[in-house]
């Protein structure tokens, strides 16, 4: 008998076992480990007086700030020197990321922008809603075409937009010359915003040699180094004197309403 056909029978009850046997799942490529950056924003120095905020050219935002004293809150220091709304952010280039399908929002509220500091990924979604009974605009300043100039005259309006570019985007009303928002748009989603406390925390951050900066509308920018480790948490903090200059702030023609004075500063390039 032809040898061949003695190992057939074999080889198919081997192919059938092989099919027909227990699923063995093959291991996926893990992701990678990763680490959390923990830091603390301070202001070592005294703190300056925020601007009063005289409203008194539309009666609604008077009307809606009765009883109150609205101020621009550009310096928030906390009663342990904590600096809130300083936008911190990695330096360089990073492996690509989804960019989040969730949007993030600002409010007209108040005749104010809340909040007045807030952070979004290039490509991400910009929602802002007017929440007060009067008129407001929104005019985007950039320097990376993410401009825009839209109207919402009516309560509950709602504006979106599609952040393209990495930038420090600042957004004004032109009807109300005191109101203003700052974005941070970042092309990787390491980055976060201080708290009314100054700490913040930056999560799922590739290990390696960092650089982190920090941003304030008044005090400018600060960098550090940190070495993140998969699983650990690495500390960053860092400490503005109050004596910075704030032509490094990185915004322009910031209008101070109610001082008599105006002035003009050069974004960074």
């Amino acid at each position: 008998m032809n040898r061949r056909l003695l190992l057939l029978p074999v080889v198919c009850a081997a192919t059938l076992m092989l099919v027909a046997g227990p699923h063995v799942a093959v291991p996926q490529a893990q992701a990678r480990a990763t680490g959390t950056i923990s830091g603390h924003v301070r202001l070592t120095g005294p703190a300056p007086a925020n601007s009063a905020i005289r409203m008194g050219a539309d009666p609604l935002c008077s009307r809606a700030n009765a009883g109150k004293r609205p101020a621009q809150e550009v310096v928030l220091r906390s009663a342990d020197g904590g600096l809130a709304n300083a936008f911190v952010d990695l330096q360089g280039t990073f492996p690509q990321t989804p960019v989040p399908t969730s949007q993030v929002t600002i409010d007209q509220h108040g005749c104010m922008f809340v909040p007045r500091v807030i952070g979004i990924r290039a490509g991400q979604t910009l929602k802002i809603t007017n929440s007060d009974p009067t008129a407001h605009n929104l005019h985007s300043v950039s320097a990376k075409g993410n401009e825009f100039n839209v109207s919402q005259p009516k309560t509950g309006m709602t504006s979106t937009f599609t952040v393209k570019s990495a930038e420090l985007l600042r957004i004004k009303c032109d009807m109300h010359s005191w109101m203003v928002s700052y974005v941070g748009v970042s092309p990787h989603p390491y980055f976060a915003v201080s708290g009314s406390d100054g700490t913040f925390q930056i999560a799922n951050v590739p290990p390696g040699h960092h650089t982190i900066q920090v941003w304030h509308e008044r005090y400018g920018r600060l960098t550090a180094a940190v070495d993140v480790k998969a699983g650990a948490t690495a500390t960053a903090d860092f400490s503005y004197t109050g004596k910075e200059q704030p032509s490094t702030a990185g915004i322009r023609d910031l209008q101070v309403p109610g001082e008599g004075w105006a002035v003009t500063l050069l974004a960074k390039r």
